[in-house]
C-alpha cells in the first residue's frame, strides 16, 4: 500500500463506488469517462488489487473495494479538513468550452486539471463551435473556448485574448462501403465530385463551414445543403448515419459506427485551433490552461506544419504564426 496515494484517485474511486456506474460518476466529477476509468486503473495498480467487477450490465465492488470504501471516506474527510484549515477564499469555477469530450481542447483541459489546486475548479462545457462560444465568452457567460479565431468578427475578436494551440490535420469521415474507405489516406483530388457535410446551417459553427468552403473552392468538392444545428454526439451519429453523409472532420474525431476516418493529404489541410478567453480575465485556471497548452504543443509539435505539402488560409497562418 503506497503512502502517497493521490486524493484525486480516491475521489474517483468513491464516486464510482457510490454510483456503481461510470457514466454517472464521471458526470458527478465533471470529467470524461475515459479519464475516470484511467484513474481507477491507476489506483488499482498502486494498491495491487482489483476494486470493481465490471460487466456490460453493471459495476460492483470487489471484496478489496468494499474494504477500501470506509478507509477512502476517512482519508478524504481528513484531507478536506486539512485543506479547509489553510485555504483562502475559493476561486470561482472557470467555465471551459471543449466542444466534445475528445481531441485537442479536451486534452488541454485534462492536462490543466492536473496542475490546479483542489480549490480551483475547471468545469467543461460543450458548445458546438467557436462562433457561438466566443459570443458567450465576450458576454461573460463562458470563460474559455477553443477554435479558429481568424474567422470571428473583428468586434468579437477585439474583446478576446488568444493563444495558438495546434494546427490540426483534417480528415474525412466515410461510410465503410465508400470506394475511398479502403485507402489509408485520401488525396483531396480524389474527393472531386463528392459532397461533404461541413456543418452548413449551424450558425454556431460558421468558422468551420467557412474553412470548408475555402478548402473546397476550385477542387470540385461540394458542401452538403444547410441542416439545422445537431446537438450532442449521439444525435450527430444518428443523423449522419441516416443521411449517409461523408463528413469533413479533424484527425481526432468521435467514433461513428459503420464509418471510417481517413486523413486528407496532397496537400494536408490544417484546421487552426487557438485557445480564446475574455480579455482581462485573471484566474489560476486560465494560467494552468495556457501552460498546459504550451507544454502539449511543444511536446507534440502541434504548431509545426507537416513536412509534406499543406494548406492553410493566409489569414489563419498569420494568426497562428505560421510561415511558408
Amino acid at each position: 500500500m503506497p503512502y502517497d496515494t493521490d486524493p484525486r484517485l480516491l475521489r474517483a474511486f468513491l464516486a464510482v463506488a457510490e454510483e456503481l456506474h461510470f457514466t454517472r460518476a464521471a458526470a458527478r466529477l465533471y470529467v470524461a469517462q475515459q479519464a475516470l476509468s484511467r484513474d481507477i486503473r491507476r489506483l488499482e495498480r498502486e494498491l495491487g488489487a482489483a476494486l470493481f467487477v465490471r460487466t456490460t450490465r453493471q459495476v460492483s465492488l470487489t471484496a478489496d473495494g468494499a474494504r477500501l470504501l470506509p478507509l477512502a471516506r476517512r482519508v478524504l474527510t481528513a484531507h478536506g479538513e486539512l485543506a479547509d484549515a489553510f485555504r483562502g477564499a475559493p476561486e470561482r469555477p472557470l467555465l471551459v468550452d471543449v466542444g466534445v469530450p475528445i481531441g485537442t481542447a479536451h486534452g488541454v483541459l485534462e492536462a490543466a486539471r492536473d496542475r490546479v489546486p483542489d480549490r480551483c475548479e475547471l468545469v467543461a462545457r460543450f458548445h458546438s463551435g467557436l462562433t457561438g462560444a466566443a459570443a458567450e465568452v465576450a458576454a461573460g457567460r463562458l470563460d474559455v473556448s477553443f477554435g479558429r479565431i481568424a474567422a470571428l468578427p473583428s468586434g468579437i475578436r477585439a474583446g478576446l485574448g488568444h493563444q495558438p494551440v495546434r494546427l490540426e490535420p483534417m480528415a474525412v469521415l466515410l461510410r465503410e462501403d465508400h470506394p475511398l474507405a479502403a485507402r489509408p489516406a485520401v488525396a483531396l483530388a480524389e474527393l472531386a465530385g463528392e459532397t461533404l457535410y461541413a456543418a452548413a446551417g449551424n450558425p454556431q459553427t460558421a468558422e468551420w463551414t467557412d474553412l470548408a468552403e475555402r478548402l473546397f473552392a476550385g477542387r470540385g468538392i461540394a458542401a452538403a445543403e444547410p441542416f439545422p444545428e445537431i446537438e450532442g454526439s449521439q444525435e450527430f451519429v444518428r443523423v449522419v448515419r441516416k443521411r449517409g453523409w461523408s463528413v469533413l472532420a479533424s484527425v481526432e474525431f468521435i467514433e461513428v459506427p459503420g464509418m471510417v476516418l481517413r486523413p486528407l493529404v496532397d496537400p494536408v489541410p490544417l484546421s487552426p485551433v487557438s485557445m480564446v478567453w475574455r480579455r482581462g480575465l485573471r484566474h489560476p485556471g486560465l494560467d494552468a490552461l495556457r501552460a498546459a497548452a504550451r507544454e502539449l504543443a511543444d511536446r507534440n509539435g502541434w504548431l509545426a506544419p507537416p513536412g509534406s505539402a499543406w494548406w492553410l488560409p493566409e489569414a489563419d497562418a498569420r494568426v497562428m504564426g505560421v510561415r511558408g
